[in-house]
């Protein structure tokens, strides 16, 4: 059953860190989304770099979509507006449905942080053949705000209605 939910039905989140020049030495965003996620009080699942570009952020999105042991996929980078910053365009070609309240929540949370740069994030998230997928920024405290005021209350449920087990109330 590739949608199955995981041992203890605490999702298990696989992470991407999408950058062109970060690496496991210097990779900060990575590792402190991992922390975040594990302090929420998820399972983690299998950690990879890869480089920012459409073909390469769409690749590895779908193969974690596609290993039943994976209930959700969180991405670190790439959600801005530089000209490498292609995550948004390849996640949102895979979507089966987006999640638009979830880019606009982060965001007005994010303009209390940071006041107008905020509208320069293009992070979201939606749903790829019955899992969970959210792009986020690179920056620590981005990672923070929406681990800890957004995903860790709203990921469980998430992750229930999608498979089909659960019901919006």
């Amino acid at each position: 059953m590739p949608n199955a939910p995981s041992a203890s039905n605490v999702p298990r989140v696989a992470t991407l860190t999408i950058s062109d020049s970060r690496t496991d030495d210097d990779d900060q965003g990575g590792p402190e989304l991992r922390r975040l996620l594990a302090a929420a009080g998820f399972q983690l699942g299998a950690h990879a770099i890869v480089p920012d570009g459409v073909d390469a952020v769409r690749a590895a999105v779908k193969a974690l979509c596609a290993d039943p042991e994976i209930d959700a996929v969180v991405t670190t980078g790439g959600t801005g507006i530089s000209p490498r910053d292609q995550t948004t365009e390849a996640i949102e070609g895979l979507l089966d449905r987006r999640l638009d309240g979830f880019g606009e929540a982060f965001r007005r949370l994010s303009w209390d942080q940071v006041g107008p740069r905020a509208i320069l994030s293009r992070a979201l998230a939606g749903t790829v053949a019955g899992k969970i997928v959210v792009a986020l920024p690179g920056s620590p405290r981005a990672l923070a705000l929406a681990v800890e005021q957004i995903l860790a209350s709203l990921l469980p449920h998430a992750v229930a209605v999608a498979r089909g087990g659960g019901h919006h109330r």
